[in-house]
């Protein structure tokens, strides 16, 4: 074996491959989720912005469209790299913090079967690069704290740019470490001088440049994104998705039976000898605090534990070297017990591959719903295709679909071109800006739209199929809104209806 995949970074680049390698190969028994559906919608439209995300993520989508196809292993190959690499840098900083290969092995390995990091594997989501981004923060700055070198805020701002480019939650990450900068800079002249080097402001204008152009998109776009988070977050803390947060923290973005290596990271950063590091144990303070007066939901704080984890695993690391041999031995064993059964627990729970309604996905439902949410899209648009080719040839030309959620809009612009089905109508996010059809056809096959916006909007709607998702699967299309009508004739000009049909989801 060559030198260098024995040495500690050789050893992490192999664990970051096989984990790639394990990933990529179970990531798509079932099909596409309801985001990615609509994100890879949006990567056909490319743009510096979108109303419910920035633009990198469905350029990621477009990207992995043009090498691999649209598929579900293709769309997925990428965020898996993401978290590969994010698996690799936090065995890194274990490394810069003096942890030996066995904590750097143990830290990288416990990111590797974190929740939230085992369920980004297999979508293409904004938190899977948004993750990577948080962790390149945090590794950039414990090479910053640890050599001194101020060149490494360039790396800082970067990683802030890209953060901002892909989800809008990094500007909590800048904010709690702007805090940690002024409540550390009142103690450590090191700090203060940090505060006002020029590598710090090079990087933030580093920051600026690279979001800049989605900034500019928002002001041309009245800042939609705001009013879009505005409503979401009213919905989630209306739907109670914001309570549990802190409990959350230790199985959501830690594994539950490891959750004690993250506080004793945070000891470490407060108390390493010199408190070279204190920056770090600030900035998830304040963070943290951020978010439960925002009343964030818990994977929002995932990518600043890597860090913690890091730290903790070097504590571990040098209690254990302290130790007898027996008592060495025992505490690495119990360790690595409670490494195999979150292991197993995460893929059991985590990645799509139980059965449908097998024992291990239905204890998955009772934990979260993205495995139901891939089950029969293509099913929905075949269903559509029989409304659609039921009726006349000769006046289909002015037949539209309209949709009532982004994950319809999504599965019938992925799959109906092969039945011959016009683009969706949608109001839902930036589906409203690409507008109604030229034809502004009056005849229009309904789906997921309720009673009362039919009879609002419509002279006569007729139930004409209902959507059966497979295998009995229960889910938002299957449990909400199954039936599907065909509708005519709107009750207000197309102009008209527009301007009431946008709306967020």
């Amino acid at each position: 074996m060559p030198r260098f995949l024995r040495s500690d970074v050789g050893v992490l680049i192999l664990l970051a491959i096989v984990f790639s390698a394990v990933h990529i190969g179970i990531s798509s028994p079932y099909g596409f989720h309801r985001d990615e559906l609509v994100t890879l919608d949006d990567a056909r439209h490319l743009d510096w912005g979108f109303v419910a995300y920035p633009p990198l993520t469905p350029a990621m989508g477009r990207i992995e469209m043009a090498l691999f196809g649209a598929t579900t292993l293709g769309v997925r190959i990428l965020p898996t790299l993401a978290l590969a690499l994010a698996v690799l840098l936090s065995g890194l900083m274990a490394r810069d913090l003096g942890g030996s290969r066995r904590a750097q092995l143990l830290t990288a390995i416990n990111v590797a079967i974190v929740p939230i990091v085992v369920i980004q594997t297999s979508v293409l989501q904004y938190v899977s690069f948004d993750y990577l981004w948080g962790v390149l923060l945090t590794f950039c700055l414990v090479r910053l704290l640890k050599s001194g070198d101020e060149r490494w805020w360039l790396g800082i701002g970067a990683a802030i740019g890209l953060g901002m480019m892909t989800k809008y939650t990094m500007a909590f990450f800048v904010t709690g470490l702007v805090a940690a900068l002024l409540v550390s800079g009142l103690f450590d002249p090191n700090v203060r001088r940090q505060a006002i080097s020029r590598w710090l402001w090079a990087g933030v204008a580093i920051s600026v440049v690279i979001f800049l152009p989605n900034f500019i998109w928002q002001v041309d776009h009245h800042f939609i994104s705001l009013d879009f988070l505005r409503h979401i977050h009213k919905r989630d803390v209306g739907q109670g998705r914001s309570h549990g947060f802190l409990i959350q923290q230790l199985y959501v973005c830690v594994s539950a039976f490891l959750s004690p290596l993250a506080f004793m990271g945070l000891w470490f950063y407060f108390r390493e000898q010199g408190r070279k590091y204190v920056l770090l144990a600030w900035m998830f303070v304040f963070t943290l605090a951020l978010f439960i007066a925002g009343q964030g939901r818990s994977y929002y704080m995932g990518p600043l534990y890597p860090a913690l984890l890091a730290a903790g695993c070097v504590v571990w690391d040098r209690w254990i070297d302290d130790r007898t041999r027996g008592a060495r031995l025992a505490i690495q064993g119990v360790t690595w017990l409670l490494v195999a059964v979150s292991m197993v627990l995460s893929f059991v729970l985590f990645t799509p591959i139980p059965p449908v309604n097998s024992a291990g996905w239905n204890a998955a439902l009772k934990i979260h719903d993205n495995f139901v949410e891939e089950i029969g899209w293509p099913e929905l648009v075949a269903t559509v295709a029989q409304v659609y080719q039921s009726i006349p040839a000769d006046q289909r030309a002015g037949v539209g679909i309209i949709v009532g959620n982004y994950g319809e809009a999504g599965a019938i612009n992925m799959f109906g071109p092969k039945y011959g089905l016009p683009p969706v109508i949608s109001g839902t996010n930036s589906l409203w800006y690409r507008t109604y059809p030229a034809n502004q056809p009056q005849t229009l096959i309904a789906v997921g739209l309720g009673e009362g916006f039919r009879r609002d909007h419509f002279e006569s709607c007729q139930l004409v199929a209902r959507n059966l998702v497979p295998y009995g699967v229960s889910n938002e299309e299957s449990r909400d809104h199954p039936d599907i009508y065909l509708c005519h004739h709107l009750l207000q000009s197309w102009p008209d209806f527009w301007q009431d049909f946008q709306w967020f989801g």
